[in-house]
């Protein structure tokens, strides 16, 4: 039976058949126990781009849910052929996402699809937490959701603190250049540096867009990025290493003087920041 899809407007229409699947394939494997699905990641902030973005999913479940059940649906999602560049799935139980936590805290991490190494992990004490945690604040904020109970009604937003230390360790992890793309090196940079300066969470292509005006003398890199994001991954245009390096250095110092402090002291740093 489809199930429809509680913001299907929110999804590009190529999508929405497989989304409607994967709901079906959650609810058939985990019953009752399913509290909400939504989608995070660029579908959830507007910028999914065929070809090039993931798409991510969140899946909360009742903590009575069988451990069975949780590898049944890691078996199930993977042979679900995406048409995306892949799907990147995280599920968790009600109790641990429903209070503020800056530990990754998932039961299960999935990737699968056309251009992602597989992977099921089923224990959140060997990943890093900073990816769950900014997964968590883009949900809170922007979260669309496709089946159950509303998105902020199941997540609490992490503490803002947690969520600074959470940019700072991405950028750091990009820095290193393993596994990323160029691209995409220089346009998580550009979001995290927004995200320190306004406290909201932007679109990679929204974030470029802000720091080229912002930063003239990254203009030509971040344009050869955006349009190569524009493009397949397998086609992928080069961006000179040092000048991504350089890119880099600079993010990485801009959102390590981000305060650590009370609110109003960011809100202050922020406006200073962009004047």
């Amino acid at each position: 039976m489809t199930v429809p899809l509680v913001e299907s407007q929110s999804f590009p229409v190529e999508l929405r058949p497989y989304l409607q699947e994967l709901v079906r394939r959650v609810r058939s494997v985990c019953g009752v126990r399913v509290v909400s699905v939504f989608a995070v990641g660029s579908l959830a902030l507007g910028d999914y781009r065929r070809a090039r973005s993931d798409i991510d999913v969140t899946v909360v479940v009742d903590p009575a849910l069988p451990d069975a059940a949780v590898l049944r649906l890691a078996e199930v999602l993977t042979d679900l052929e995406c048409p995306a560049a892949g799907l990147e799935l995280v599920l968790y139980d009600a109790d641990v996402i429903g209070r503020r936590c800056d530990r990754a805290g998932y039961r299960l991490d999935l990737n699968t699809g056309p251009l992602l190494p597989h992977k099921a992990s089923f224990d959140s004490a060997r990943s890093p937490a900073f990816w769950y945690v900014i997964d968590r604040g883009v949900a809170c904020q922007s979260g669309k959701l496709l089946y159950g109970r509303p998105v902020r009604e199941v997540v609490a937003a992490p503490v803002f603190a947690d969520q600074l230390a959470a940019v700072r360790a991405s950028v750091r992890e990009h820095a290193t250049g393993a596994g990323h793309l160029a691209d995409n090196q220089v346009l998580n940079g550009c979001r995290a540096i927004v995200f320190c300066r306004t406290g909201r969470w932007f679109a990679k292509r929204g974030a470029a867009h802000r720091i080229a005006r912002a930063e003239p003398r990254f203009g030509p890199l971040v344009d050869r990025a955006l349009r190569s994001f524009e493009r397949p991954r397998a086609q992928n245009l080069s961006l000179p290493d040092s000048a991504v390096a350089q890119f880099l250095s600079w993010a990485g110092e801009c959102v390590e003087r981000a305060p650590r402090g009370s609110t109003d002291e960011f809100r202050s740093w922020g406006r200073s920041t962009q004047s």
